[in-house]
């Protein structure tokens, strides 16, 4: 029940779903129409052959907006979906102590190709036991990986340790 009540809190309300007894009208245009009763403003938006949308039901009276609903979705829609597209995500690409030069060049060529399609890359190595003495050998891996990487990477934030775990993030290219 209580779900129900928060779709319902956030959903748009339109038309003859608004049930206050006076609404502050905008135009399509973003001129303003004032505060009138709901049924006069539903009149005019039936007039004009478009919809009453309630904006911000939050003030006092509500602020509705006359204009196409459907046109209105569409365009949201269409901004949520472009938005989604231009996110990056991280890919994490783990490495070992021990990886050898043919597995190191499989990760490597899998970051490549996170790279090309936008994607940031973290790689991280994970020392286990005394390894971690070796530290240095974790910075030439990751030495090695940028030098195979500058040609598809701008740039790199710096290799940092978090306990036991060394890690940094490649950036792709810019154009």
């Amino acid at each position: 029940m209580q779900d129900n009540k928060k779709q319902n809190q956030y959903r748009t309300r339109v038309n003859y779903q608004i049930r206050v007894p006076e609404v502050r009208v905008v135009l399509e245009d973003g001129s303003t129409l004032g505060v009138v009763p709901t049924r006069e403003a539903l009149k005019k938006a039936q007039e004009m052959n478009l919809d009453l949308v309630e904006i911000n039901p939050r003030s006092q009276p509500p602020i509705c907006k006359i204009m196409d609903f459907g046109k209105f979705k569409y365009d949201e829609k269409k901004k949520k979906s472009a938005a989604k597209q231009n996110q990056s995500e991280l890919k994490e690409i783990k490495l070992s102590f021990n990886t050898e030069d043919n597995d190191l060049n499989h990760k490597v060529n899998m970051a490549k190709k996170f790279l090309e399609d936008k994607d940031k890359v973290k790689f991280s190595i994970k020392f286990r036991g005394r390894e971690i003495v070796h530290a240095q050998l974790g910075r030439d891996k990751f030495a090695k990986v940028l030098e195979e990487l500058s040609s598809v990477m701008s740039n790199s934030t710096p290799i940092t340790m978090d306990g036991k775990i060394m890690s940094m993030t490649v950036f792709p290219r810019t154009k």
